[in-house]
């Protein structure tokens, strides 16, 4: 897998999501953001989080996800719970996926992040094909942005902590970071 001259992914499936804009500065690529997503809450599969990022999302308003009503949000990758990833929105422009967030005193996360969905919950392990997905994918944005490192990798929760808990206490932060450094030694 690598990362084409038009910052989409090669090998994957590209749904384009209407819900991005340009970055400030598209240089400027420092920080990956993980997040955990299911819908409705605690169910996988189906497509409705591939129907919130391209505002195809039919709404009970009495459901419980009638707070999704009108959200226009995105994300730049989907990891289901397969493994089967899904790019939305191209690296070089802004995907709506932190929020109110900041990093390092830095607001505005989307300016300068990558965002990285997880199908999963805070409760559940994520599945081993996720991870299986998730590191090659790390290793290649780490490779082509050179403002990005394993140490600017971070969950929601430590951008947004008043809002979000995702990707949460299930996801094995050090298998991933285990198998990048294992990679920068090999």
């Amino acid at each position: 897998m690598s990362i084409a001259s038009d910052h989409w992914l090669n090998g994957v499936r590209r749904v384009a999501s209407p819900n991005c804009d340009d970055r400030p500065d598209p240089d400027d690529i420092s920080l990956i953001i993980l997040h955990g997503i299911s819908l409705p809450p605690g169910e996988f599969g189906g497509g409705l989080v591939e129907q919130l990022f391209t505002n195809r999302l039919v709404v009970d308003r009495a459901g419980p996800m009638a707070d999704l009503e009108g959200l226009r949000v995105s994300s730049h990758l989907l990891i289901d719970r397969q493994g089967l990833c899904t790019q939305f929105v191209p690296f070089d422009q802004r995907a709506w996926h932190a929020g109110r967030s900041a990093w390092g005193g830095r607001p505005g996360c989307n300016d300068y992040a990558i965002g990285i969905e997880l199908e999963g919950t805070d409760e559940q392990p994520y599945a081993q094909a996720q991870y299986r997905r998730l590191i090659p994918i790390v290793r290649d944005l780490l490779a082509r942005y050179p403002a990005l490192s394993p140490e600017a990798i971070v969950g929601h929760l430590e951008v947004a902590p008043e809002r979000k808990t995702d990707p949460g206490p299930r996801f094995d932060w050090r298998q991933l970071l285990m198998a990048l450094i294992n990679s920068d030694n090999s």
